[in-house]
């Protein structure tokens, strides 16, 4: 081990208490820190994993040597929850580069009379600890990506919502762009509640689609396949005059599969298959008056 490593691993054995210190008092400072509990804690473990990283690695070396698999994982835990509880990546960045000045006074006391050494060791600090500041900003993005795509499909599965209308008859009011990855979702959720309410009758309302085209039309026929393969029929409404359009221009073949322009007009076709009789009660409202025999 070099000179300047044993320094800072002298630093960091003997003088922790004064380095954490310094180190807090830095990010108080800097604004780098949260609050006292937490940075407390977080500058002591990180403290702990640096030495226990030194001592493994032999010296003051690249951080993504096998000596320093602890002080990463310890540094990718810390970035992926400040990046849950809404920090940025450069406060997490600035709370890791708080420490250079406390580690920098530690070295200018080690080396005072040694200038030449004092400026090896500084920059060999330095050097580490910007490769740690990185880690974290590398970390924080793969959790905020983590957590984008997570909430992305949250809001998938929200916006594709399979709804109960009537006995036997199932809505799923599509919004949006149809791709793969949605089709595969509002398949999933169309079969699990067509098992679970035992109906007969889906209706996939496509009013909210913008655009249909060749790939639209084939994630639709996929989902109709799979439905019918379950015992049950489908109805697809939402068939708007350039819709239709398209439809014809592209050369779609829909053939089999009955279409509406409404979803009022796919709920009372619906309801005549599953057998209920729609009247008007005195002339005013729509009602549904019982299944025919």
């Amino acid at each position: 081990m070099n000179p300047h490593s044993v320094a800072v691993e002298d630093l960091l054995a003997h003088h922790k208490e004064q380095v954490l210190s310094e180190w807090q008092a830095e990010l108080r400072a800097t604004g780098g820190g949260r609050d006292l509990h937490s940075d407390s804690r977080e500058t002591s473990e990180l403290l702990e994993a640096l030495l226990a990283g030194l001592r493994a690695s032999g010296g003051l070396t690249d951080l993504d040597a096998a000596g320093w698999s602890r002080l990463r994982d310890l540094l990718a835990r810390l970035s992926a929850s400040r990046a849950a509880q809404g920090a940025t990546a450069a406060d997490t960045s600035r709370f890791v580069l708080a420490l250079k000045k406390p580690l920098f006074g530690g070295l200018q006391r080690a080396f005072s009379s040694q200038p030449d050494l004092l400026f090896a060791a500084t920059w060999e600090v330095s050097t580490l600890l910007d490769a740690m500041a990185q880690h974290t900003v590398s970390a924080y993005q793969r959790t905020r990506e983590d957590i984008i795509a997570r909430q992305q499909q949250d809001l998938l599965e929200l916006s594709t919502p399979v709804v109960k209308l009537w006995e036997g008859v199932l809505a799923v009011p599509m919004i949006g762009t149809l791709d793969s990855g949605r089709t595969q979702i509002v398949m999933e959720a169309l079969l699990e509640r067509i098992v679970e309410t035992g109906s007969a009758l889906a209706i996939i309302d496509i009013t909210g689609v913008p655009t249909v085209d060749t790939l639209v039309a084939q994630h639709l026929m996929k989902t109709v396949t799979a439905i019918r393969l379950m015992g049950a029929d489908c109805i697809i409404s939402g068939i708007r005059p350039q819709i239709a359009q398209t439809i014809v221009h592209l050369g779609i073949d829909l053939e089999g599969i009955t279409t509406k322009a409404s979803l009022a007009d796919a709920l009372s076709l619906a309801l005549r298959r599953t057998g209920y009789v729609i009247t008007r009660n005195r002339g005013a409202a729509e009602v549904v008056s019982g299944r025919m025999d």
